[in-house]
């Protein structure tokens, strides 16, 4: 009985020791880097809040975005002619009959959902 009690107790302090070195390693290790944490954001944002209109593939190919007049994010020649200072204004203040997105999104994302729109260009 005395055995299987010490056994017991170094099982549960091996745990406890390898619980600690788990914690601590990955406490150092380097997280998921900003770019790809930003990149998975801005598609989440834009699929949850721009994606019907424009697309997922940002294209704006089916009916309602035709007749919303959702613009097509991979014309090369759109994207040449559009600041991203010009994108961030008709994200943040709407355009059109697109809402303003200034209250519901911060300036961050905004700024991420531009970088991410002028990843559809082809």
């Amino acid at each position: 009985m005395k055995q299987r009690f010490k056994h017991l107790i170094m099982s549960v302090v091996v745990l406890g020791i390898s619980a600690a070195v788990l914690m601590i390693s990955a406490a150092k290790s380097p997280n998921v880097s900003a770019s790809s944490a930003t990149a998975f954001d801005a598609s989440s944002v834009f699929n949850s809040k721009c994606a019907s209109c424009h697309g997922k593939d940002g294209r704006a190919k089916s009916l309602h975005a035709k007749h919303e007049h959702a613009r097509d994010f991979t014309n090369a020649e759109w994207q040449d002619s559009v600041s991203d200072e010009r994108i961030y204004n008709s994200i943040s203040n709407g355009k059109g009959k697109m809402p303003a997105f200034k209250k519901k999104l911060s300036d961050s994302q905004i700024d991420e959902l531009v970088k991410y729109v002028r990843q559809f260009r082809k």
